[in-house]
């Protein structure tokens, strides 16, 4: 067993309140919940209970607070996750809005990685690679997307024409801005076949 230490109005939230278990904070609850429950300081509780409590009560609110959430751009699993956590609702509440989520569609880490791809521009496969696996994409789902995309020559040769502005489109010069297209992610080999293109056109001009 536990002891509820303390249970405080939120801030930003006067109908809800923070409980804090053997003095750190457990979740954030309904008001009228931990009234319902007679929830107070200095009770001993199971935690297991508590979290049944906030399951039962607190489910659809946070399954709308998450689709609110989602309404202004697509998230991924763990965004989610890490959103509701922060508002204070326990893991059973966040595995089943999540299992909800992913059920009806409203969450799928393999469909949000292709809207992303598509949707970006000027960034290299590693660097989207990197990103996403920041959002909290497991490597594999990562890797699965990614496998049929390449970086577009024609692209990194327009990276390399632009760095050249204002330039001497010397050799040297050359090296620098493809060792630059490097050091962002972009794959060797096309970088390297942007650099040849670009001084044979220097040799024929």
């Amino acid at each position: 067993m536990s002891q509820i230490t303390s249970i405080e109005p939120q801030v930003k939230d006067k109908t809800r309140c923070n409980v804090y278990i053997d003095g750190r904070f457990y979740c954030g609850i309904k008001l009228e919940v931990a009234i319902k429950h007679r929830l107070k300081a200095g009770m001993e509780i199971d935690r297991a209970e508590l979290d049944k409590i906030q399951l039962d009560t607190e489910k659809m609110q946070a399954m709308d607070k998450a689709l609110t959430h989602m309404s202004a751009s697509p998230k991924t699993r763990r965004q989610i996750g890490d959103f509701l956590t922060k508002k204070g609702y326990v893991g059973a509440v966040v595995g089943y809005v999540l299992e909800r989520l992913e059920y009806y569609g409203y969450v799928n880490d393999a469909d949000y990685c292709k809207t992303y791809i598509n949707s970006v521009s000027g960034k290299s496969k590693r660097v989207m690679e990197i990103e996403l696996l920041k959002r909290g994409v497991d490597k594999n789902t990562v890797d699965e997307a990614l496998s049929d995309y390449s970086d577009d020559d024609d692209e990194i040769f327009n990276l390399v024409k632009k760095y050249l502005r204002g330039k001497e489109p010397t050799k040297d010069n050359v090296y620098k801005g493809c060792r630059y297209l490097v050091s962002k992610g972009y794959e060797y080999d096309a970088v390297k076949r942007a650099c040849e293109r670009i001084n044979e056109e220097d040799e024929d001009n």
